[in-house]
């Protein structure tokens, strides 16, 4: 049974038992229903809370969300849906942006984290081929012009790169409201307006699951190696492209519930 209740005008949907609470973020061009394979194997074991990100629902203003936007409305879900206990952040793409960006301001509400594909990306170690930066930039910068022009035009268009990228999403639930994280990164970039980023540095248990097969990867080897070297991590390459959880379904599942089994002798000593 699903329950689903309002914060601010977002609605997050529970579903599951448990003691433990998992807090799903899905990024660009998804809604909550990303996670329904997820939830179909972990509802039986922990309570899943997920919900569409502002601006990705028809429904909801259509404004550019920020950092601090996006970072305040994740804290306010946490804290509603388990404000007792710390939660398992498990998240994608955009998700993945927040969601870190809201552990680093919030490090004693999250336990552990299930990340999906995005690492480091833009860091220091995080230097791509030349190839793989412009298609970088020019798949951002078209989603970037889809939010400025908005309307029929710019559902079209971000529809249309939806399409040629392979997103699952039903392309009806698909519009340019959506887009606004990548004018928030591009045009604070060209003004020279800091993104107000902190650093990434994750000391909570991490499973991070990407797909080996992708025109840009999101996340430096240097990275990789470091999480990979921290006692509770597990870090593995899917043969999938950016949707892992999609492509590889039972792969994925079966990744993350071993690891979210595991005893959690192992995952306090590591956090």
């Amino acid at each position: 049974m699903t329950e689903v209740v309002k914060v601010n005008e977002i609605e997050v949907h529970l579903e599951g038992e448990g003691d433990e609470t998992i807090v799903m973020i899905h990024g660009w061009p998804d809604t909550h229903r990303l996670w329904d394979g997820q939830v179909e194997v972990l509802r039986h074991r922990y309570r899943c809370a997920r919900f569409t990100l502002p601006g990705y629902d028809p429904a909801h203003t259509r404004k550019l969300y920020t950092l601090e936007d996006l970072v305040a409305q994740i804290a306010a879900i946490v804290d509603r849906v388990s404000p007792d206990k710390p939660v398992t952040l498990m998240i994608h793409d955009w998700g993945c942006i927040w969601g870190y960006q809201y552990y680093l301001r919030h490090q004693h509400r999250v336990r552990r984290i299930v990340a999906v594909d995005i690492g480091d990306a833009g860091s220091k170690d995080h230097q791509l081929p030349t190839k793989a930066k412009l298609f970088a930039f020019g798949y951002q910068i078209f989603l970037a012009m889809a939010w400025l022009i908005g309307g029929s035009v710019g559902d079209g268009m971000t529809r249309k790169m939806a399409a040629w990228l392979k997103a699952p999403g039903d392309p009806k639930s698909i519009h340019s409201g959506m887009t606004y994280s990548y004018w928030w990164k591009w045009g604070r970039t060209f003004r020279k307006i800091p993104l107000g980023n902190l650093p990434l540095k994750i000391e909570c248990p991490l499973l991070f699951l990407y797909g080996a097969n992708k025109s840009v990867s999101f996340h430096s080897e240097n990275w990789e190696k470091q999480m990979a070297a921290r006692p509770g991590n597990r870090l593995e390459a899917l043969p999938t492209g950016h949707w892992v959880m999609t492509e590889e379904p039972q792969r994925f599942n079966q990744a993350v519930v071993e690891w979210l089994d595991e005893p959690a002798e192992r995952s306090e000593t590591a956090a």
